[in-house]
């Protein structure tokens, strides 16, 4: 399957390489104008099972689009880089997306800390940016945000995902009111993500009435926690919120139910990926939070499963399957509403054109009702809290969060 999806993917950049530029600099395909949408994911490394989801999804929207003609005159061709869930990478491949003419808009990345250093450029080029997965309040409004005082940093930036503000008091509304957990101890991995999710969580827990009996700060790299678990056992700590991703939280969760604390690990979305289960052999009664309702109860969702099915990925579309799609269709939504304002033809400023029209998007997607306010948020602060049973996700309970 992979050689097959290769031999393809070269297939199609052969077409676009081979196609004559029209005067909005968009390659032409026959009568068809490419325009290529960006994917920036980590495709290979600890997070690869989450980044070749959202590769595959947004294919996926791409080829639907493609298929029904949404936008006439208009074929769209994926063009996915791996940025390796580094910064740095991320900022490289950011640049190979601007130096191409055809990209009128990048979905992507899964790690706020990697679009920290591809958002500038994105916005100096026009380029807009939407990701299905990025949480970090502070990329869409600043670090203002914890006192009350929001600003919009990048007008290229657009999220599908709601913010770790919004995830991280759902998840403190979860413990303490519903799984009448008072007291947390909180660890997280330094990282934007985590840090950013862990004082959200604490924020919210405390108002609530919440204890949190002690704190610590690990590297992601290590799979070794035992000095840390040692600390935990002496708090009388009910449970365990680790503001991170599952590489490291899953043998962080072992650890923890080898020592004979028989307490939950809890977690974002950083977590909720098939392979916690899978690389925890104690990971039974562990929680995680995730944006939106769970796609396979959504009315919404069924035909986008079906047709994920029916394509024949390797790999399942993940935490961010449907969050991605809805993404790919923002900026698909976005060309046609330029094309239709510019006498049926991509505009010869498409950048321009595409982000002028970001702000009239609006949709039913996979995952609800896709658009965006004043910051470049998800309207959509719908949030669900799973637990592992039978050594796999099963939702528990959906709903917008109380603030402490």
């Amino acid at each position: 399957m992979i050689a097959i999806t290769a031999a393809l993917a070269a297939g199609s950049l052969t077409l676009t390489a081979c196609g004559s530029r029209d005067e909005g600099g968009n390659s032409s395909n026959g009568d068809k104008t490419t325009v290529v949408i960006g994917v920036d994911a980590p495709l290979t490394g600890d997070l690869s099972a989450l980044g070749l989801g959202i590769k595959n999804s947004a294919d996926l929207a791409a080829k639907t689009a493609n298929k029904k003609e949404y936008v006439k005159g208009v074929e769209f061709k994926i063009e996915a880089l791996d940025d390796q869930a580094q910064p740095s990478v991320g900022q490289q491949n950011a640049q190979k997306f601007i130096s191409n003419k055809d990209v009128l808009g990048v979905v992507g990345p899964l790690n706020s800390s990697v679009s920290q250093q591809m958002q500038k450029p994105f916005n100096d080029a026009g380029l807009t940016q939407v990701s299905p997965a990025n949480t970090g309040t502070e990329l869409t409004q600043g670090d203002g945000w914890k006192t009350g005082n929001s600003v919009r940093q990048f007008k290229t930036f657009f999220r599908t995902a709601t913010t770790d503000e919004i995830q991280g008091a759902f998840a403190a509304d979860y413990l303490y009111n519903q799984a009448k957990i008072k007291k947390v101890y909180l660890i997280d991995d330094q990282k934007t993500y985590g840090a950013g999710l862990a004082a959200s969580f604490k924020t919210n827990f405390t108002k609530f009435g919440g204890q949190i009996v002690g704190s610590d700060h690990i590297n992601p790299d290590d799979r070794d926690f035992n000095a840390v678990v040692a600390k935990i056992k002496k708090t009388g700590a009910e449970a365990l919120y680790y503001g991170g991703e599952y590489p490291a939280a899953a043998p962080l969760s072992q650890q923890l139910k080898d020592s004979g604390q028989k307490i939950p690990l809890m977690g974002g979305d950083g977590i909720y990926s098939a392979e916690f289960p899978k690389l925890n052999k104690k990971a039974e009664g562990d929680l995680a939070t995730s944006v939106g309702k769970p796609v396979e109860q959504l009315d919404s969702a069924k035909t986008f499963i079906k047709d994920y099915e029916a394509a024949g990925y390797e790999d399942d579309y993940e935490a961010y399957g449907g969050l991605t799609y809805d993404a790919t269709w923002a900026i698909i939504e976005a060309v046609k509403l330029a094309v239709e304002g510019n006498d049926g033809k991509v505009p010869s400023d498409g950048r321009k054109a595409v982000l002028d029209a970001m702000a009239k998007v609006k949709f039913d997607g996979v995952t609800g009702t896709i658009s965006f306010d004043e910051f470049g948020d998800t309207t959509n602060h719908t949030m669900t809290a799973y637990k592992v049973k039978n050594k796999a996700w099963a939702p528990e309970f959906s709903g917008e969060p109380k603030l402490g």
